[in-house]
């Protein structure tokens, strides 16, 4: 396994529609534990071939169980999600569950159901380092991959494990979350991350 670069917006392979696979090939596994490594050595939970320069429909992560909670609904009828962790502002201790990995490796990932329920959390990711944003998508998804192996796996998603796997099956598609927000809220986050990276010497 090897830590690859990741891009950062601007970078066009992020507002690239990516390509499917052929089949998990030895190279295909090879990307998918790069990405692993690459997205754990950032701190994150999910990550897309794209974000490191592959043009391929591949994405990996890992929501440890038990990391998140609903802490209700809005006027609206969204749900709300916030943090289970331990040490976390407003968190309520948990069992060990909450440390207990949850990967997954995915290529040629779709969403085949989606429900109407909607529900909101506090998006970040590894290529608009430093900024977050609440996006509100499908409270559940049903998604349909082939996994590691190659074999046909479909799996329901719901809370933010749910927010993740939409959240990197749109990078694929060459969106990030920003584009979730209204057009100011957007302008607003990318002055914020330009003057992120260059005091953080980010390229």
């Amino acid at each position: 396994m090897a830590i690859r670069q990741i891009l950062y917006l601007p970078d066009p392979a992020l507002k690239t529609v990516c390509d499917p696979v052929d089949s998990v090939t030895s190279e295909v596994q090879a990307l998918m534990d790069d990405l692993l490594e690459t997205m754990y050595d950032d701190n994150g939970i999910g990550l897309s071939a794209n974000q490191v320069g592959v043009l391929q429909r591949v994405l990996v992560m890992d929501v440890p169980k038990g990391a998140w909670k609903y802490t209700g609904e809005d006027a609206d009828g969204i749900l709300h999600i916030g943090s289970a962790r331990r040490g976390d502002a407003g968190a309520e201790e948990t069992d060990e569950e909450i440390d207990t990995h949850n990967v997954l490796m995915m290529a040629n990932p779709e969403i085949i159901e989606a429900s109407e329920q909607k529900s909101a959390y506090l998006e970040g990711c590894l290529s608009v380092p430093g900024q977050f944003a609440d996006v509100v998508r499908p409270a559940k998804v049903k998604v349909r991959y082939l996994d590691r192996d190659g074999k046909t796996q479909e799996q329901e998603f719901e809370g933010l494990d749910s927010h993740c796997v939409q959240h990197e099956i749109d990078h694929l598609n060459g969106i990030v979350f920003i584009d979730h927000l209204s057009r100011l809220k957007r302008s607003t986050l990318v002055r914020k991350l330009e003057k992120y990276k260059k005091s953080h010497n980010l390229d």
